[in-house]
């Protein structure tokens, strides 16, 4: 699998330095605008909640950008970290192809 060493950027980064910082705008601000708590967007911010289809339509009309944009930024970084905890390698290079 070609996957890179380094850490995507996470969606609580993605979320922190790329919108909220440049726009002005506050978690409770984003939380008021998607129509959800707080803590949702806290734990979207710090990592905490995985984003969901519901998640990226939202974000998407919040932001002006596509739910492919976030359920791809999410899928990367979920990639990354299963081929990047041993255990969890581990546990995938032992997966073999199925005889048709």
């Amino acid at each position: 699998m070609n996957i890179t060493k380094r850490q995507p950027v996470s969606v609580g980064e993605m979320i922190n330095e790329e919108f909220l910082l440049p726009m002005g705008l506050t978690q409770g601000q984003l939380a008021e605008a998607m129509g959800v708590s707080r803590k949702t967007v806290n734990e979207l911010c710090t990592n905490r909640r995985a984003i969901t289809a519901d998640t990226a339509l939202m974000l998407a009309k919040v932001f002006g950008n596509s739910a492919e944009f976030w359920l791809n930024l999410q899928q990367r970084n979920e990639l990354w970290k299963a081929l990047n905890t041993p255990k969890r390698r581990a546990r995938i290079e032992k997966a073999r192809p199925v005889a048709a």
